[in-house]
């Protein structure tokens, strides 16, 4: 794989004690990195590399937190509950792991991956506010004022943290899909445990590679043990940095992460209001969303907590179950447009076994969700309020890329007339919604036939 870290001079913070030590922890990963390519004892390499990196790492940050100390630096009790962390809690149990695994391959993947993760979030997040290189708190805001001013801070983090420049283009995305996409789960608790919030991040697989991979000279197109468990930290930092500008004051303690399957996700959108839900784009680096639910009383039964004595587990299994969804994603793609939730949640149950469905709301949602996610049929309702069938249909005519996605009216209505004034818009069909669940199956099942022919 030949990976090796990508040392960046944005990754300065101008204090110099602390850039010489982060450029020397990036060589000793990249060292680890390369003994892992070479050699073939991957005990002798795991414990060079627990001697060296714990070593420098602790120094680090002793010397971190003495320079904080001298400056009077008023993020330094978090900041050093953070270094014990990884510390006293993160390193002996990867240790522990090597230990009693006997060092496989897997093992030393997650232990290179969980540091390689840890070292890019804490360098690019926590140890650059010791400068006051971060955007600012944001207090006393309107819901519609805290949406965007959430915005900045998740543009700004993006900048500062991949120098990647992200544009908003959805302050209220619905779950759809958008190429292949990774579902990180992760739960905060207020100090007494009243009150909780439950963060979704979803990012589409590239942008994993364009970012947290880039840095980690990544080659592969596809993610892998390592950079799964370097990305679950590296989110870790990103959604840490977010929480604290809109805190309030109030102090929230990470308590469970999980890898979600899409029906997972899916699931937890059907049966939870969002109270943030922001989607971005990277230009061609990628897709991802922001989520938050809040408060929020957990159920049990949305996946396995992520531990540190399980994450190498854990993840296995997701990236198994990631295999079962690429079989899964060779389904062809229908999507319902129906202002009527009963008539989409009845379609995606009937058209569910042998087609990926997806369901829209409305004309607006419709496009958004054919931008992200193009379906090979679309079945559209005619009678919906505000922007009717033939409205959307010609939204989705005037745009080039979508101009030959074929769609089949739903309609409750038998007179010609609304069928002649759609025609130039070349519809593929009509289907009436009186018809029986049977009958509409087998006339998309048979679409799709004389489509092969």
């Amino acid at each position: 794989m030949n990976t090796q870290f990508e040392w960046q001079e944005a990754y300065n913070i101008g204090i110099d004690i602390i850039d010489k030590e982060h450029q020397r922890l990036f060589k000793i990963i990249n060292k680890l990195f390369t003994l892992k390519e070479e050699e073939k004892s991957n005990r002798r390499i795991c414990q060079e590399g627990i001697k060296y990196f714990k070593g420098h790492t602790l120094k680090h940050f002793e010397d971190e937190e003495a320079y904080m100390i001298s400056i009077h630096y008023e993020g330094l009790e978090e900041h050093r509950r953070l270094h014990e962390g990884f510390r006293d809690h993160t390193l002996p149990v990867l240790e522990q792991e090597l230990n009693r695994t006997d060092y496989p391959e897997e093992a030393v993947d997650h232990f290179l991956g969980v540091c390689a993760g840890w070292l890019i979030g804490h360098t690019v997040t926590e140890d650059l506010s010791i400068t006051g290189k971060h955007v600012r708190k944001w207090e006393g805001l309107l819901p519609g004022e805290e949406t965007e001013a959430i915005k900045k801070v998740i543009v700004q983090l993006v900048f500062d943290m991949f120098h990647l420049e992200s544009q908003m283009i959805s302050s209220a995305y619905n779950g759809e899909k958008f190429g292949k996409g990774v579902y990180y789960r992760l739960v905060y608790a207020g100090k007494k445990g009243e009150r909780k919030q439950e963060i979704i991040m979803v990012f589409e697989e590239k942008l994993l590679i364009n970012t947290v991979g880039k840095i980690m000279g990544f080659q592969s197109n596809k993610l892998d043990t390592m950079l799964i468990h370097a990305a679950r930290y590296t989110a870790r930092h990103f959604v840490g940095r977010i929480m604290e500008s809109f805190s309030g004051g109030e102090t929230y303690e990470f308590q469970e992460e999980n890898l979600l399957t899409y029906t997972q996700f899916q699931e937890i959108l059907e049966k939870e209001k969002l109270q943030i839900s922001l989607l971005f784009n990277t230009g061609g680096a990628g897709y991802f969303a922001y989520c938050v639910i809040a408060p929020h009383l957990l159920e049990d039964g949305v996946g396995t907590p992520i531990e540190n004595e399980n994450a190498m587990d854990e993840v296995d299994k997701y990236l198994a179950s990631r295999k079962e969804q690429e079989i899964e994603d060779t389904k062809l793609k229908v999507l319902i447009v129906d202002d009527s939730m009963v008539v989409r949640q009845g379609m995606k149950e009937l058209l569910n076994k042998d087609y990926e469905v997806a369901a829209a709301e409305s004309g607006v949602s419709a496009i958004r969700a054919i931008t992200l996610n193009r379906p090979d049929l679309i079945l559209l309702d005619y009678e919906m309020p505000i922007c009717d069938g033939r409205q959307t249909l010609e939204m989705i005519r005037s745009e080039k890329a979508f101009e030959d996605i074929p769609v089949i009216f739903l309609t409750s209505r038998r007179d010609p007339e609304s069928m002649i004034k759609v025609m130039p818009l070349r519809p593929a069909g009509y289907m009436f919604k009186q018809l029986k669940p049977a009958e509409i199956k087998k006339a998309v099942d048979a679409f799709f036939e004389k489509k092969k022919d």
